[in-house]
């Protein structure tokens, strides 16, 4: 299994539901980290404003930053390379870059007696 870390932008929590304009993108890129872990990868996320020693610690972290500012920011890295910087990734790539398998999701079908069987709840 894979392990990816996160380096994000100072903000006061991962899912940026708690800010005064939510960007959409946070909380997909949550739940997909969280769908990575239930694949069984070992992911950590480091918030530049709570946690500026992780990015001190790294040194293709610390590379990045002085190079480029926190516009490089996010990075994303898996098993120690770097795989994106300044944009969230989907699902799509997160799974391509380690090697997990993307199952289609698929709606429920209704059964021949109507959507919700022979309850008549309809």
């Amino acid at each position: 299994m894979s392990k990816v870390q996160i380096y994000d932008k100072p903000m006061c929590c991962s899912t940026g539901v708690c800010g005064p304009q939510v960007d959409p993108v946070l909380p997909r890129f949550a739940g997909d980290l969280e769908w990575l872990k239930s694949q069984g990868h070992e992911v950590e996320r480091f918030n530049l404003a709570q946690q500026p020693q992780e990015f001190t610690t790294n040194g293709q972290v610390q590379q990045f930053l002085e190079s480029e500012g926190v516009d490089c920011l996010p990075l994303v890295i898996v098993d120690d390379r770097v795989v994106s910087r300044s944009a969230y990734p989907s699902r799509e790539n997160l799974a391509l870059w380690t090697g997990t398998t993307l199952k289609p999701e698929s709606l429920p079908i209704s059964s021949d007696d109507g959507c919700c069987g022979d309850t008549g709840c309809c």
